[in-house]
């Protein structure tokens, strides 16, 4: 059965992770545009995230990345909708050709690899120029340090900068950048804003599952069921009364979700049809879109799934995390990797293999309270790491908009 419902996913939906849904413009679409650069996957995978913030408040906003070459080949997140990658060296006719195409309203630099001739025609033709995360060693040193030079007139073409070091902040000094320009703060991080929960179902889940030991499978594609079903059945035998929250795309794959599930001899409910778990079910089922706050919540453990195949795009966990659940994912975190390789060395993840009974052996061991606790306050730290820029880089660019909106209403 194992391979016959491995079969039909494939034939039916394809790979999972794909590109998430972001469209690659070639040119500028209506309305405002918002122009970041990242110099490294965690920076774009921020980028992202403040993206889908602003869209949240400006719902008609583009925003496009342009991408250092060792990310030619990393999709794009959500909160992105097109990409540029520019050829090496800081050509002007390249410059004119980008701006010529996107015009952009504001620009949010991450890191290095600065362009003078970009940067400088950017900000010449009325650009809001914004720089961040640039670490010591990336900030651009002067020719001459007894004349003004190229170097410096970049540098001062950026509105305000945010860096996390101090000796960053002493070099943009040394090199004639005014000090009110420059605010130290946090690296960039991911961020997020946690999904609401419903109090309602939170109380019906209190009172229904009570002290049951519960842990969920956010997003699950159907080629990962047969592993997912399998390495509860196992997990069952040293904890009888486990029960496993499937989170699932119910428009499309419901169908073969419950196939699965009456091959697995497992019992179910599904949650959205108004069933109920009793002290014998062991599988709930829930659509994901129907928001998995609650479920972040009431889950102490959670398998970021769309990632138990190497090669995968995946998923990102920062919503677990936001809420307190301990994060397991498999291999298959492309568009993720380095934001996962962190969570795993600070302990705020567990990278699981596609075998079953890998899987069950951590749902076991973290189903230990103090395990669970550990690692979500790992997590926990990690999210709050950010949220502080995030929140003033959202802030500044929201200002730019509302300036350039005024102005042009003023015209």
């Amino acid at each position: 059965m194992k391979n016959t419902l491995r079969d039909k996913a494939r034939r039916a939906f394809g790979r999972p992770g794909g590109n998430g849904g972001t469209t690659v413009a070639t040119s500028r679409p209506r309305g405002e545009t918002l122009w970041v650069n990242a110099t490294n996957s965690e920076q774009l995978s921020a980028l992202g995230d403040i993206g889908c913030r602003l869209k949240t408040l400006r719902p008609d906003l583009h925003v496009v990345a342009s991408l250092a070459p060792v990310l030619s080949n990393r999709p794009l997140p959500e909160g992105c909708d097109s990409r540029e990658q520019f050829p090496p060296g800081d050509n002007g006719t390249t410059a004119r050709q980008f701006l010529d195409t996107w015009r952009p309203d504001v620009c949010l630099w991450a890191g290095g690899g600065l362009r003078p001739n970009l940067i400088r025609a950017a900000r010449d033709r009325g650009t809001e120029l914004i720089l961040t995360d640039i670490r010591p060693g990336e900030v651009p040193t002067r020719r001459r340090r007894w004349l003004t030079d190229q170097t410096q007139r970049m540098i001062e073409c950026f509105s305000s900068v945010y860096v996390s070091e101090r000796e960053a902040v002493e070099r943009l000094q040394r090199l004639g950048l005014d000090p009110d320009r420059i605010t130290l703060t946090t690296r960039l991080r991911s961020s997020v804003t946690p999904p609401p929960g419903h109090p309602e179902e939170l109380d019906e889940l209190g009172r229904v599952l009570g002290s049951r030991p519960v842990w969920l499978a956010v997003q699950a594609h159907p080629e990962e069921l047969q592993t997912i079903l399998d390495a509860h059945r196992i997990a069952l035998r040293h904890l009888h009364r486990l029960l496993l929250v499937l989170a699932i795309d119910c428009d499309s794959h419901l169908e073969l979700v419950d196939e699965a599930l009456r091959d697995s001899g497992l019992r179910h409910c599904n949650w959205g049809d108004g069933g109920t778990p009793d002290d014998n079910t062991q599988v709930l089922i829930t659509c994901a879109e129907d928001g998995l706050g609650t479920w972040y919540r009431a889950a102490p453990v959670s398998l970021i799934a769309g990632t138990l195949e190497p090669g995968w795009q995946g998923n990102c966990p920062m919503e677990a995390l936001a809420l307190g659940s301990a994060v397991l994912h498999g291999p298959g975190v492309r568009r993720y990797q380095d934001l996962y390789k962190r969570l795993r060395k600070d302990g705020a993840a567990i990278r699981v293999s596609g075998k079953p009974e890998e899987l069950a052996a951590q749902v076991t061991r973290l189903s230990a309270p103090d395990a669970a606790a550990a690692m979500a306050l790992a997590g926990w730290s990690l999210v709050t790491e950010g949220a502080k820029l995030t929140d003033l880089l959202v802030d500044q660019i929201q200002a730019c908009f509302d300036a350039r909106e005024a102005e042009d209403a003023g015209t």
